[in-house]
């Protein structure tokens, strides 16, 4: 999945999918601490709506490349507009996923991403 972004149009998105049998493994590669970003938060919805358009997925597993699970918010983006979508209603699009979401979590894990189950 290589996602454009709506703040710059030529660039792909952080988050990228994979099968792994019947379950999509959705990456995000966004160092140095994987910030849950505009970028980010538009990729991982991107992934939940390619789960559930897809029939073979039966689960969704949510990794994170480097040496961080999410660790918090992007500070790159303080002081800026906001930029859809925000990151509790992304929460609230995994949750609603009607497939079963799991959260392979490591190293540190920090803010929004407590509210995950």
């Amino acid at each position: 999945m290589a996602t454009v972004t709506d703040e710059n149009p030529t660039t792909t998105s952080p988050i990228s999918t994979r099968r792994h049998g019947d379950v999509l493994i959705v990456l995000s590669n966004n160092p140095p601490v994987n910030a849950l970003g505009a970028a980010v938060r538009q990729g991982l919805v991107a992934a939940i709506e390619e789960a559930e358009a897809d029939d073979a997925v039966k689960a969704v597993v949510i990794a994170c490349e480097g040496q961080t699970f999410f660790a918090g918010a992007d500070i790159t983006e303080f002081g800026k507009p906001p930029v859809m979508p925000w990151l509790p209603e992304v929460v609230d699009r995994i949750e609603a996923c009607s497939k079963p979401v799991v959260a392979a979590i490591h190293g540190t894990a920090l803010a929004a991403v407590s509210r995950w189950r």
